[in-house]
């Protein structure tokens, strides 16, 4: 479906038809060992501060050495020359940088252990970082079809990320179903439905509950959903998601409205999104504020705006469910140790949910190498992951004039019933109350938050 009023968005630097990302070396059987290096004779490979480049990805790759010539073997963890050789990148210390670098690649194995797979991306993101020039870091690419399938997988596949969105599916059909119950209409807002899943499963919820809505309507009820594109996310609806939900809609008995807009941040109002009288508004924010440029990146401050606007709607409810990682105004080495801890358990996680040879595993695990070389290796505009913690979300809606509905501990109950039905009771797995949001995590450490807000 072809947006209408589009206001020529720009929301990453186009592709170069010449460039050879980096990132792509993260792809494929052929990197199962990541033997790349940095060339010692490069005098310039240190850069603290990266600047933007288009220049190709020129790694090389260290020669197979006899046995007698073999180094030996590593004292220090993954988690540990990591930290060391991001410390030698911050101070420019070049031999140092490159030794730490090369210590990491020969421990790195993206088919391997959880600490391994670490080692292997976390080595790709401080090598884009150590070479600007020579090695650039993912940022179009974040916005790809291939990225975007690789985390629709994600919360797909990952407990944290699923029950996520089901917590925010359940504060969406409470305030749904209790306006359609009064008679009102409803109308959803959503900034990027994606291929549809979470909407898939509202629609299945909503017509568990017809009976409860229909008998209160005296017949079948109508929803409308409105999906908003911006200058941050210029991705429209796909027809087929469109006609799919719509067709779902259509055998459990709802009357779905669907449609999508192109405005900008600045322009978004009750008028221009169609917002009839009466309405009751419900939006969604899931996994999708951590992308939108703040205070620190431009004046402009589009995070802040976007809540700010949002609340010019009035909404019933807003949904937010974001990553639980200091990654936007951190410094570089807080970003590194950040990215450790959080994308360590991740990768953990993912070890006990799926077989390493299992393909969506595979897909999901290189588009989370991409978000660390780009949260590790950029800065200013180029950096497009800037996750916050729960925190800090907080004091963003606060100010923005909303107020936090605390979810009530029957849904972190009733997800962590789901949880352990859906994994065997994974013990691994948590969910708890996180200051009036539900975080899901592992091992414990917080992945992810879902919380409501009015």
């Amino acid at each position: 479906m072809s947006p209408s009023g589009n206001p020529n968005p720009s929301p990453s630097p186009s592709p170069s038809p010449n460039t050879n990302h980096a990132s792509s070396s993260t792809s494929g059987s052929s990197n199962t060992n990541n033997t790349n290096t940095i060339a010692s004779n490069n005098n310039n490979m240190i850069s603290p501060s990266p600047t933007s480049s288009t220049s190709s990805c020129c790694s090389t790759s260290a020669p197979s050495l006899p046995p007698q010539q073999q180094p030996p073997p590593e004292t220090l963890s993954a988690k540990q020359l990591i930290a060391e050789a991001a410390m030698a990148i911050a101070e420019g210390k070049n031999e140092p940088a490159t030794d730490l670098l090369a210590r990491l690649s020969r421990i790195s194995n993206s088919k391997g252990s959880s600490e391994q797979r670490l080692a292997f991306y976390m080595g790709n993101a401080l090598r884009c970082r150590a070479c600007p020039n020579e090695i650039s870091a993912p940022v179009h690419e974040l916005y790809s079809e291939e990225q975007m399938l690789a985390m629709y997988s994600l919360y797909d596949i990952s407990p944290c990320f699923k029950f996520g969105l089901l917590a925010a599916n359940l504060v969406m059909l409470e305030a749904i179903t209790s306006a359609l119950q009064e008679g009102i209409k409803v109308h959803v807002i959503d900034f990027d439905v994606g291929h549809g899943a979470q909407y898939i499963n509202l629609l299945r919820a909503l017509a568990e509950r017809r009976s409860q809505i229909v008998s209160a309507r005296a017949g079948s009820y109508e929803l409308k959903v409105t999906v908003v594109e911006t200058e941050v996310n210029n991705r429209g609806v796909k027809e087929s998601v469109r006609e799919g939900l719509i067709k779902l809609a259509e055998r459990v008995g709802i009357n779905l409205k669907f449609q999508g807009l192109s405005r900008r941040i600045t322009e978004l109002t009750r008028e221009s999104l169609g917002c009839e009288d009466g309405e009751a508004i419900v939006v969604n924010f899931a996994f999708k504020l951590h992308r939108v440029p703040d205070e620190s990146v431009s004046m402009e401050n589009l995070r802040d705006e976007l809540l700010r606007r949002v609340k010019g709607l009035n909404p019933r409810a807003v949904t937010l469910v974001e990553q639980e990682m200091n990654g936007n105004t951190a410094p570089f080495m807080t970003r590194v140790n950040e990215s450790c801890a959080y994308y360590g358990a991740l990768l953990d996680s993912l070890e006990s949910t799926l077989p390493k040879e299992n393909s969506d595993r595979a897909r999901v695990e290189e588009g989370l190498g991409r978000k660390m070389s780009n949260s590790v290796a950029c800065e200013g505009r180029e950096r497009v992951e800037r996750a916050e913690v729960f925190g800090k979300w907080r004091a963003r809606m606060g100010m923005a004039g909303f107020e936090l509905k605390p979810l009530s501990q029957s849904v972190a109950e009733s997800m962590r019933a789901k949880l352990n039905s859906a994994r065997g009771g994974n013990p691994g797995f948590t969910v708890k109350e996180e200051n009036g949001g539900v975080g899901f995590g592992w091992m414990g450490r917080t992945l992810t938050v879902a919380s409501a807000w009015r």
